[in-house]
């Protein structure tokens, strides 16, 4: 649970640090656009009683500044309409090809958006109220990509931050994958030794004591701890798939299951009346189903109750699922459970879930998830596997 909780830290403080930075950068830039927007209006005003200026000049006006001003505008869109909104000037618009008529159409209505707007500077040409012309002016195109640009860093930020928290995810899954293959295969092997003598020790105490009727029990537990390394050791290597019945499988499981389990929990298989071969690695399938069932059992925390085993198939699928009557699975939990470190026991690993979906899914490319679970009702968990 440890490194999911330094995971979740670490994907915090990128998510707060992305937010930041975001925050930060509309922050700087709506105040680099209004600076601009201001001195784009200072320059229009200005724009704008030079053309005034060159509008009232007789013979004796020196044009030289007036003109300079005027032409000194390479960037701001404008557009100068008269009392009754015909076009008189305009500079800076771009016009596709387009006839004389369509051309002064576009840029007149180009006027009248910049003017709608509010972007707009009148000048009044004589003191009668009919006299005048309005400076209509769009943003240049540098404002308008400031006011563009932290738009654009948010997304490169998101996505900087989605690529390191799946880079950091992958990592970690990676890691931990390493340290339960290699606790998985080292269980395997310090198990070796001590099995291997259990094996010998049964076959003395078989000679010695034939008719002895616990030791036929006490050599069906060896062979399982000699099952269970085996098992084990197969964990992180590519097990070889063979064509086995699915029906033998849970029948194995059910019967393994029942003679191990309280009289208060009741085993029920329900199988289909032909036999369902899949190719699979039977010994990791069956600790698969029995994983299920064990984790089923702690489930009903030793009161009355059930586990029902279903085998069916559909026309590409066989689906197994194992149901129980024990306490559920919170909807929150659902999500986490084959979150390797995830568990709600007191002394669990959480580990079990972990291998049976890495198992079914990169083993045998099936699935296996929460078919339903209701607290105090119980959950059903469901396993398909295609049919090759």
């Amino acid at each position: 649970m440890r490194w999911i909780d330094r995971t979740r830290q670490v994907k915090i403080f990128l998510i707060v640090t992305a937010v930041f930075i975001a925050v930060a950068s509309l922050l700087v830039s709506r105040t680099l656009t209004h600076d601009l927007s201001v001195q784009e209006r200072s320059k229009m005003e200005v724009w704008a009683e030079a053309v005034k200026s060159l509008s009232a000049a007789d013979e004796n006006t020196d044009l030289n500044l007036v003109l300079k001003v005027l032409d000194e505008n390479h960037t701001i869109p404008v557009v100068v309409l008269d009392n009754e909104g015909v076009v008189t000037e305009f500079r800076n618009i771009e016009i596709e090809a387009r006839n004389a008529k369509d051309s002064l159409q576009y840029v007149t209505l180009q006027g009248q958006q910049m003017k709608a707007s509010g972007q707009v500077v009148r000048i009044a040409l004589s003191k009668t109220h009919n006299d005048y012309i309005d400076v209509c002016y769009d943003d240049s195109l540098m404002l308008k990509r400031i006011a563009v640009y932290p738009y654009v860093q948010l997304v490169v930020v998101m996505l900087f931050v989605i690529i390191a928290i799946f880079a950091l995810l992958t990592s970690k899954r990676a890691e931990q994958n390493k340290v339960w293959v290699g606790l998985s295969k080292e269980t395997a092997h310090q198990l070796g030794t001590p099995i291997s003598s259990l094996m010998a020790w049964t076959t003395i105490l078989k000679e010695t004591y034939p008719d002895d009727e616990l030791l036929p029990e006490m050599d069906k537990d060896v062979k399982r701890l000699q099952l269970i390394a085996d098992r084990f050791s197969k964990i992180g290597s590519v097990p070889e798939l063979v064509p086995s019945s699915l029906n033998d499988i849970l029948r194995h499981v059910v019967d393994y299951m029942d003679r191990r389990t309280s009289r208060k929990i009741e085993m029920n298989l329900s199988l289909p009346d032909d036999d369902i071969i899949i190719n699979l690695n039977a010994s990791l399938f069956e600790w698969v189903v029995e994983n299920l069932c064990k984790n089923a059992v702690d489930a009903m925390g030793g009161k009355l109750g059930s586990i029902t085993l279903h085998l069916e198939e559909t026309d590409k699928r066989a689906i197994v699922e194992v149901s129980d009557t024990g306490k559920g699975i919170k909807k929150k939990d659902i999500r986490n459970v084959f979150r390797p470190g995830f568990t709600t026991k007191e002394r669990g690993w959480g580990l079990g879930l972990s291998l049976a979906k890495r198992i079914v899914e990169e083993y045998h490319h099936g699935k296996i998830y929460v078919k339903c679970s209701e607290v105090g009702k119980g959950t059903t968990f469901r396993i398909e596997l295609r049919k090759e």
